[in-house]
């Protein structure tokens, strides 16, 4: 920055400043490394694969009977499909994630979700006027699967739940009415 003062200059004017300023965008961001990268690009969900698609069109194919016909085409996936739940299925021998005691603790215990539901009120201020305390049992309840299963996702990054999951959730904190995934 360079600034100058004459005393020949005259009152009513202002001196002249020179300023460079040189930024460049994330410089102060700490680098990624591969694994870190490899990681989150195997979190994003392919959209273009084959069995995928053929589950979405037949939800028959859950040989646990925990899974339900829903609203949407995309919502019809089981949580043995494409591996989402496995390792927390297999480590207690179960056939479906509804049965495992994390998702009964984490997502219907509602003394848990009260206690995620004061967090909820911090963020995001008091209910409104018509708002269901069931409504935001429910959405707390999707919430924590979410957290459970995939740990964070981050802002605006959002995964379809398994039909099971959704069944089981909205019969403990039934919906007044329900408009599927959007």
């Amino acid at each position: 920055m360079e600034f100058s003062c004459d005393p020949n200059d005259s009152e009513g004017e202002i001196p002249e400043v020179n300023l460079t300023v040189n930024i460049q965008p994330y410089m102060y961001e700490p680098m990624t490394s591969q694994n870190q990268a490899d990681d989150y690009i195997s979190l994003e969900p392919s959209d273009n694969d084959e069995d995928e698609e053929e589950l979405l069109q037949n939800p028959s194919q859950c040989s646990y009977g925990n899974c339900i016909h829903m609203e949407t085409p995309r919502e019809n996936k089981c949580c043995r499909h494409k591996n989402i739940v496995d390792g927390k299925i297999e480590e207690n021998g179960l056939q479906c994630i509804t049965d495992h005691e994390g998702f009964v603790v984490n997502c219907l215990n509602r003394h848990v979700l009260e206690t995620s539901y004061y967090e909820y009120l911090q963020e995001n201020g008091p209910l409104e006027e018509n708002e269901l305390i069931q409504e935001v049992y429910r959405y707390l309840a999707y919430r924590r699967f979410v957290r459970w299963v995939y740990q964070r996702l981050g802002k605006n990054n959002r995964r379809i739940l398994p039909s099971c999951v959704v069944t089981k959730i909205r019969t403990v904190f039934p919906p007044q009415q329900y408009c599927g995934f959007k």
